[in-house]
């Protein structure tokens, strides 16, 4: 969603004199793999997860917390650790004013923007973002975290399994198109409130709906296909008069699936057997892309041999007709 609005060399600049930056896994999201650095890490966390995580708001280490906002901001280690951000320090983003307790009060003032890291992906997202539905909307109350909670997220191709991909990235969607209280709270900065549509009637065109959204992402109709490599998908989120509506686009042999949700998942080695995304067939069938030749003619034979048996039926019928009368006759 929307970067920081700092200047590239502003974050460039941040970066490479941020307190911690060295501790930090490399913007393309490689953990650190040296033993010493690792553990080092693993103790600062460990100060921040005394308070920030379930067991520290059931065992508070001092008396005089205010456990009700504690529990605002609560974290899984393990989730973080399985996050883009994992090998990071807590302090690389949370910066000095999170370091003592009470933390100061100006602290989230010195949270670090994702554009400090990742200035040159930032760049190019903020390209699509404004033209996103989200942006001409609520362009004041979209951040990159309104979507991509940072100690959770995971990209497309570290989560691999494209079913999970489809659990996680739907739920960036559906957390707010699904509760009125959450959309209404984004909704809030709009002139005139508006009242959440509701998702199944704004999909009654689509079959099934709760299948396909198990199934595909969202993004797969809401966004087109991004023209930068390194994004695999758009940012560029598309009102629903704009968005896909052709079934052909995923269920043709030339299926978006292949380049899009299924671009990560392994394939078979040679021709898989001959059948067409083959990809798309170890996880799902999705009628009309994971069609095989063989089986193609095989139907088609089928379906002649079925038409020319009524039709000989038919003639038959008609001929002894023929006969039955004359003989009456």
């Amino acid at each position: 969603m929307r970067p920081a609005s700092k200047s590239l060399f502003a974050a460039f600049a941040m970066l490479a004199t941020a307190p911690g930056a060295a501790t930090a896994a490399d913007v393309k999201g490689a953990a650190p793999t040296d033993p010493a650095l690792i553990e080092k890490i693993r103790k600062s966390n460990a100060e921040c997860y005394v308070c920030h995580t379930e067991a520290g708001l059931k065992n508070p280490p001092r008396a005089d917390m205010n456990l009700a906002e504690l529990a605002k901001f609560l974290h899984d280690p393990k989730q973080f650790d399985g996050s883009n951000h994992t090998g990071m320090e807590c302090k690389v983003c949370h910066g000095q004013g999170y370091v003592a307790f009470p933390h100061a009060p100006e602290a989230k003032k010195s949270i670090s923007e994702c554009g400090e890291c990742h200035a040159t992906k930032a760049l190019r997202v903020e390209t699509q973002f404004k033209d996103s539905v989200h942006a001409k909307n609520l362009a004041d109350r979209f951040t990159c975290q309104t979507c991509h909670d940072p100690h959770v997220y995971k990209v497309a191709a570290k989560v691999g399994d494209p079913r999970k991909i489809v659990a996680q990235d739907n739920a960036m969607c559906v957390d707010c198109h699904n509760s009125d209280l959450r959309y209404g709270a984004i909704s809030a900065a709009l002139p005139t409130k508006k009242v959440r549509p509701d998702l199944y009637a704004t999909h009654d065109w689509l079959p099934n709906p709760r299948l396909h959204w198990s199934a595909v992402r969202c993004i797969e109709c809401h966004t087109p296909m991004s023209p930068v490599k390194s994004l695999a998908t758009s940012h560029e989120i598309l009102a629903k008069d704009k968005a896909e509506k052709a079934c052909v686009t995923c269920h043709s042999q030339d299926s978006v699936l292949a380049t899009r949700l299924y671009r990560f998942a392994a394939t078979n080695v040679g021709s898989d057997l001959g059948f067409a995304n083959a990809s798309v067939l170890g996880s799902a069938y999705v009628v009309g892309a994971t069609r095989h030749p063989l089986i193609d003619r095989a139907v088609i034979g089928l379906f002649g041999l079925t038409v020319l048996g009524l039709l000989g039926h038919g003639a038959v019928r008609i001929v002894m007709a023929f006969f039955r009368r004359r003989r009456a006759s």
